[in-house]
Protein backbone atom coordinates (compact mmCIF):
# COMPACT_ATOMS: atom_id res chain seq x y z
CA UNK A 1 0.00 0.00 0.00
CA UNK A 2 1.07 3.49 -1.05
CA UNK A 3 1.64 6.34 2.09
CA UNK A 4 -0.31 9.43 1.18
CA UNK A 5 1.60 12.32 3.25
CA UNK A 6 -1.02 15.60 3.53
CA UNK A 7 1.18 18.82 4.11
CA UNK A 8 0.87 22.31 4.04
CA UNK A 9 3.00 25.37 3.29
CA UNK A 10 6.79 25.12 2.63
CA UNK A 11 7.16 28.52 3.92
CA UNK A 12 5.51 28.31 7.25
CA UNK A 13 4.66 24.10 8.47
CA UNK A 14 7.77 23.43 10.06
CA UNK A 15 5.41 19.93 11.25
CA UNK A 16 4.88 19.10 7.57
CA UNK A 17 8.76 19.79 6.85
CA UNK A 18 9.78 16.53 9.81
CA UNK A 19 7.81 13.80 7.93
CA UNK A 20 8.20 14.73 4.34
CA UNK A 21 12.10 15.36 4.79
CA UNK A 22 12.32 12.13 7.03
CA UNK A 23 10.85 10.23 4.33
CA UNK A 24 12.23 11.79 1.24
CA UNK A 25 16.18 11.25 3.01
CA UNK A 26 15.25 7.91 3.78
CA UNK A 27 13.99 6.86 0.59
CA UNK A 28 10.46 5.53 1.18
CA UNK A 29 8.00 6.33 -1.25
CA UNK A 30 5.21 8.29 -1.03
CA UNK A 31 2.08 10.38 -2.84
CA UNK A 32 1.90 14.36 -1.63
CA UNK A 33 -1.13 15.86 -1.15
CA UNK A 34 -1.06 19.42 -0.37
CA UNK A 35 -3.70 21.23 1.90
CA UNK A 36 -2.51 25.37 2.23
CA UNK A 37 -3.23 27.25 4.82
CA UNK A 38 -5.86 29.57 3.73
CA UNK A 39 -6.37 31.64 6.55
CA UNK A 40 -5.58 32.19 10.57
CA UNK A 41 -7.67 29.15 11.80
CA UNK A 42 -8.14 26.21 9.37
CA UNK A 43 -9.57 23.73 11.95
CA UNK A 44 -12.75 23.26 10.21
CA UNK A 45 -11.41 22.76 6.76
CA UNK A 46 -8.16 20.27 8.12
CA UNK A 47 -11.29 17.95 9.87
CA UNK A 48 -12.06 17.00 6.82
CA UNK A 49 -9.34 14.78 6.92
CA UNK A 50 -7.42 14.81 9.54
CA UNK A 51 -8.47 13.81 13.22
CA UNK A 52 -6.57 16.54 15.08
CA UNK A 53 -7.66 19.25 12.38
CA UNK A 54 -3.70 19.84 11.68
CA UNK A 55 -1.29 18.71 8.89
CA UNK A 56 0.81 16.53 9.08
CA UNK A 57 -1.41 13.78 8.44
CA UNK A 58 -0.03 9.91 6.67
CA UNK A 59 -2.43 8.13 4.77
CA UNK A 60 -1.55 4.45 5.10
CA UNK A 61 -4.34 2.22 3.76
CA UNK A 62 -7.43 2.49 5.73
CA UNK A 63 -5.21 4.10 8.44
CA UNK A 64 -4.91 7.99 9.08
CA UNK A 65 -1.49 8.88 11.71
CA UNK A 66 -2.17 12.73 12.92
CA UNK A 67 1.06 14.32 14.44
CA UNK A 68 4.33 14.16 12.97
CA UNK A 69 5.36 11.97 16.26
CA UNK A 70 2.65 9.31 15.58
CA UNK A 71 4.28 9.06 12.53
CA UNK A 72 7.73 8.84 12.96
CA UNK A 73 6.99 6.09 15.49
CA UNK A 74 4.49 4.29 12.80
CA UNK A 75 7.37 4.78 10.32
CA UNK A 76 9.81 3.00 12.56
CA UNK A 77 7.90 0.00 12.84
CA UNK A 78 8.18 -0.59 9.42
CA UNK A 79 11.02 0.99 7.84
CA UNK A 80 15.34 0.55 9.22
CA UNK A 81 16.94 4.01 9.44
CA UNK A 82 14.08 6.05 11.20
CA UNK A 83 16.37 5.34 14.27
CA UNK A 84 19.91 4.65 14.93
CA UNK A 85 20.81 0.98 15.06
CA UNK A 86 23.11 1.33 17.68
CA UNK A 87 21.26 1.71 21.14
CA UNK A 88 23.08 5.04 22.46
CA UNK A 89 22.33 6.61 19.63
CA UNK A 90 19.09 5.60 19.39
CA UNK A 91 18.50 6.39 23.07
CA UNK A 92 19.30 9.78 22.41
CA UNK A 93 17.71 10.52 19.36
CA UNK A 94 14.54 8.88 20.94
CA UNK A 95 14.85 11.82 23.33
CA UNK A 96 15.90 14.31 21.36
CA UNK A 97 12.73 13.94 19.08
CA UNK A 98 10.55 13.75 22.21
CA UNK A 99 11.94 17.04 23.16
CA UNK A 100 11.18 18.85 20.21
CA UNK A 101 8.03 17.45 19.53
CA UNK A 102 6.67 18.10 23.26
CA UNK A 103 9.29 21.86 24.29
CA UNK A 104 10.74 24.61 22.84
CA UNK A 105 7.58 26.78 23.01
CA UNK A 106 9.76 30.09 23.17
CA UNK A 107 11.47 29.28 20.26
CA UNK A 108 8.36 28.53 17.74
CA UNK A 109 6.70 30.92 19.14
CA UNK A 110 9.59 33.92 19.59
CA UNK A 111 10.75 32.65 15.89
CA UNK A 112 7.91 31.61 13.32
CA UNK A 113 9.11 29.22 10.64
CA UNK A 114 9.50 31.38 7.45
CA UNK A 115 12.42 29.59 4.99
CA UNK A 116 12.42 32.59 2.68
CA UNK A 117 13.39 35.50 4.94
CA UNK A 118 15.65 37.08 7.21
CA UNK A 119 15.48 38.65 10.06
CA UNK A 120 16.89 41.04 12.76
CA UNK A 121 15.23 39.88 15.78
CA UNK A 122 13.92 41.90 18.83
CA UNK A 123 15.66 41.17 21.85
CA UNK A 124 15.52 37.46 23.01
CA UNK A 125 13.33 36.65 26.22
CA UNK A 126 14.95 34.51 28.90
CA UNK A 127 12.88 31.88 27.56
CA UNK A 128 13.92 32.14 24.12
CA UNK A 129 17.88 32.53 25.24
CA UNK A 130 17.08 29.33 27.57
CA UNK A 131 15.56 27.13 24.39
CA UNK A 132 18.35 28.43 21.65
CA UNK A 133 21.22 27.57 24.57
CA UNK A 134 19.45 23.89 24.95
CA UNK A 135 19.57 23.52 21.39
CA UNK A 136 23.13 24.23 20.81
CA UNK A 137 23.57 22.18 23.76
CA UNK A 138 21.54 19.46 22.16
CA UNK A 139 23.68 19.71 18.68
CA UNK A 140 26.93 20.08 20.51
CA UNK A 141 26.33 16.89 22.43
CA UNK A 142 25.08 14.50 19.61
CA UNK A 143 27.91 15.43 17.12
CA UNK A 144 30.84 14.71 19.58
CA UNK A 145 29.12 11.58 21.55
CA UNK A 146 28.22 10.35 17.82
CA UNK A 147 31.20 11.57 15.89
CA UNK A 148 28.84 13.00 12.99
CA UNK A 149 27.43 14.64 10.32
CA UNK A 150 24.24 13.50 11.85
CA UNK A 151 23.08 14.35 15.49
CA UNK A 152 23.14 10.61 16.00
CA UNK A 153 26.01 9.46 14.21
CA UNK A 154 26.89 9.02 10.34
CA UNK A 155 23.49 8.45 9.38
CA UNK A 156 20.19 10.75 8.78
CA UNK A 157 17.49 9.81 11.47
CA UNK A 158 14.22 11.39 12.79
CA UNK A 159 16.23 13.25 15.35
CA UNK A 160 17.47 15.47 11.88
CA UNK A 161 14.12 15.43 10.70
CA UNK A 162 12.65 16.92 13.77
CA UNK A 163 14.98 19.45 14.32
CA UNK A 164 15.42 20.82 10.51
CA UNK A 165 12.73 23.15 10.78
CA UNK A 166 14.88 24.35 13.62
CA UNK A 167 18.03 24.81 10.97
CA UNK A 168 15.68 26.95 8.93
CA UNK A 169 14.91 29.20 12.10
CA UNK A 170 18.90 29.29 12.75
CA UNK A 171 19.66 31.06 9.41
CA UNK A 172 16.19 33.02 9.05
CA UNK A 173 17.29 34.59 12.44
CA UNK A 174 21.01 34.25 12.82
CA UNK A 175 20.53 31.85 16.25
CA UNK A 176 24.09 31.14 17.64
CA UNK A 177 24.34 27.29 17.85
CA UNK A 178 27.82 27.54 18.83
CA UNK A 179 29.48 24.20 17.43
CA UNK A 180 26.45 23.04 16.53
CA UNK A 181 26.53 25.29 13.62
CA UNK A 182 28.10 22.42 11.29
CA UNK A 183 25.08 20.59 11.32
CA UNK A 184 22.93 23.28 10.51
CA UNK A 185 25.43 23.77 7.36
CA UNK A 186 25.04 20.32 6.25
CA UNK A 187 20.90 19.71 6.79
CA UNK A 188 21.02 22.73 4.79
CA UNK A 189 22.63 21.30 2.27
CA UNK A 190 20.98 18.04 2.04
CA UNK A 191 18.99 17.89 -1.36
CA UNK A 192 15.65 17.17 0.01
CA UNK A 193 16.12 20.24 1.88
CA UNK A 194 17.16 22.51 -0.80
CA UNK A 195 14.21 20.92 -2.45
CA UNK A 196 11.94 22.14 0.20
CA UNK A 197 13.19 25.76 0.70
CA UNK A 198 13.11 26.45 -3.75
CA UNK A 199 9.28 25.05 -3.39
CA UNK A 200 9.10 27.47 -0.66
CA UNK A 201 10.84 30.54 -2.57
CA UNK A 202 8.29 29.72 -5.40
CA UNK A 203 4.88 30.07 -3.41
CA UNK A 204 3.56 33.43 -4.44
CA UNK A 205 0.79 33.60 -1.68
CA UNK A 206 1.16 34.88 2.12
CA UNK A 207 -1.11 34.12 4.96
CA UNK A 208 -2.04 37.04 7.05
CA UNK A 209 -1.99 35.50 10.84
CA UNK A 210 1.38 33.67 9.76
CA UNK A 211 3.03 36.91 8.45
CA UNK A 212 1.41 38.67 11.47
CA UNK A 213 4.03 36.38 13.21
CA UNK A 214 6.82 37.09 11.59
CA UNK A 215 6.18 40.95 11.77
CA UNK A 216 6.20 40.28 15.28
CA UNK A 217 9.44 38.43 15.64
CA UNK A 218 11.61 41.43 14.32
CA UNK A 219 12.46 43.34 11.26
CA UNK A 220 12.97 41.27 8.00
CA UNK A 221 16.37 42.39 6.31
CA UNK A 222 15.60 40.23 3.31
CA UNK A 223 12.51 38.38 1.26
CA UNK A 224 13.46 36.09 -1.26
CA UNK A 225 9.92 34.43 -2.01
CA UNK A 226 8.50 35.02 -5.50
Amino acid sequence: MTYTLITANRNYSSWSLRPWLLMKALGIPFAERFEPFTKADNYEDFRKFSPTGQVPVLIHGDRTIADSLAIALYLGERHEGVWPAEEEARVFAQGAVCEMHGGFGHLRNDCTMNVGVRVTPKPMSEGLSRNVERVRELFETGLARFGGPWLAGADFTAADAFYAPVAFRIRTYGLNVGEGQPWVDHVLAHPAMRQWEAEALAEDWREEAHEAELAAAGVVTADYRK
